[in-house]
């Protein structure tokens, strides 16, 4: 009789499976490194879900650094047990870590090739958010009408008094020596090759006045929230969510493009499906808008644009007005360079 009910179990759960719909049936599962906090809660709610419900591919969602990251994606390569099929990537990580990246062939790839933004997808990585590395300022500090308008009146101490606060994220040292030269009166068209020395002297004359040296997104909000600074240089996505609570502003200009990527580790467990999370990632522009809105990034899909209310298109780096602003850095440089732009960077901050 034990038998028999055994048989029967197994009977009914083959029915069932052939029973549910395809998308519904196990196809494994995809395991996704990205930063925690507000971006993961967000890609969980507006992708990693209907992921799994049209595909039936479930998602191993990792929450984790980005040197962290790298770190065991390296050691993973080297030992044959990759730990993860999709990774977050900067631009300089798509050409600096290509050897153990998964060639993409974006002409091959048919939802990428009608749903994505133009040229938004690279041999090894395809742009999963969009936004800058903007000047915030305490609206408290420096109300309507005597705002800083770039990078030069955050090295203005004079004018606009007060402490500041730089990032020390330890993955993007080229940030801060980037915003310097800007500062320092070199045309964005001549930015690179950085003048590093260039570059520091500036930086010497604001060093004194930085107060606080932020890790994280959420360490921006809690410095100017704290009054801890007055002016900082931040992520868009920080910098929309304190200006909307009227107590803080921001401009583009001179903003550092920022661009977050997808990619996929060459040798994962999971590779087919690690490529077919890519190209369901840029469909439902429906989706995008509300996740863009959530984590103040656009993201890769080039119908959303259209859904997004007049109001909101100040927050909004692709929208034109604010694209056009936003400085593109030489990648292929900075992957050659990033040993020494670490090096020095770490110098200049402990010193």
């Amino acid at each position: 009789m034990i038998a028999i009910g055994r048989r029967g179990l197994l009977a009914g759960a083959v029915a069932l499976a052939a029973a549910l719909p395809a998308a519904a049936q196990p196809k494994g599962e995809v395991i996704i490194a990205t930063t925690g906090g507000l971006m993961e809660k967000s890609l969980q709610e507006h992708f990693y879900k209907r992921f799994e419900a049209e595909t039936g591919i479930r998602v191993r969602s990792v929450p984790i650094e980005l040197p962290d990251q790298w770190a065991r994606a390296v050691a993973g390569a080297r030992s044959g047990n990759v730990p993860f099929d999709v990774v977050t990537a900067t631009p300089p990580d798509l050409v600096q870590r290509k050897d153990i990246l998964q060639p993409l062939d974006c002409a091959n790839m048919p939802s990428v090739q009608a749903n994505a933004l133009p040229n938004s997808c690279f041999p090894h990585g395809l742009t999963r958010t969009a936004g800058g590395m903007v000047l915030v300022w305490s609206a408290k500090a420096f109300p309507a009408g005597r705002e800083p308008q770039g990078w030069a009146d955050f090295f203005d101490v004079q004018k606009f008094p007060g402490p500041r606060a730089l990032p020390d994220t330890g993955d993007r040292e080229w940030w801060v020596p980037t915003m310097a030269l800007i500062a320092d009166g070199v045309p964005v068209d001549k930015l690179f090759p950085l003048d590093v020395d260039r570059a520091y002297r500036k930086l010497d004359t604001v060093k004194p006045h930085v107060a606080a040296w932020w890790k994280s997104g959420d360490n921006i909000m809690q410095i100017m929230r704290g009054g801890d600074a007055v002016m900082t240089m931040a992520y868009s996505s920080r910098a929309v969510p304190l200006t909307r609570t009227g107590e803080f502003n921001f401009t583009w200009n001179g903003a550092v493009r920022d661009v977050g990527n997808w990619a996929v580790l060459k040798g994962g467990p999971n590779t087919k499906n690690a490529i077919a999370f890519l190209e369901f990632f840029v469909k439902g522009p429906e989706e995008h808008v509300p996740f863009s809105a959530k984590v103040s990034f656009d993201s890769n899909n080039r119908a959303a644009p259209s859904l997004v209310p007049a109001e909101e298109r100040r927050y909004r780096p692709s929208w034109p007005d604010n694209w056009s602003k936003l400085v593109i850095a030489d990648y292929e440089w900075i992957a050659a360079n990033r040993e020494k732009l670490r090096e020095r960077w770490v110098n200049w901050v402990t010193r």
